[in-house]
């Protein structure tokens, strides 16, 4: 699975926990879903992801061993 889709789906995941917690539990979760969109926002710009950092040094999301590539480090443009 792509790194980009990875990250997609734990951003949108976390926005609706953090949501639904908001609305069940405190309005304070929202800064949670505020932290995470400006993570987005941030990461748009600077292209330094740390859940792309996590990922890496995880060993998920790399794509270079399943696509024939060799040589190359996972996660390389």
């Amino acid at each position: 699975m792509k790194m980009e889709m990875i990250i997609r789906r734990f951003a949108g995941t976390f926005i609706l926990i953090s949501l639904v917690l908001a609305h069940y539990h405190s309005p304070n979760w929202l800064w949670f879903t505020a932290f995470v969109g400006f993570n987005l926002l941030q990461s748009s710009f600077t292209n330094f992801c740390p859940l792309e950092i996590i990922l890496k040094k995880a060993g998920v999301g790399c794509c270079c061993c399943h696509s024939g590539k060799s040589g190359g480090a996972c996660g390389d443009k």
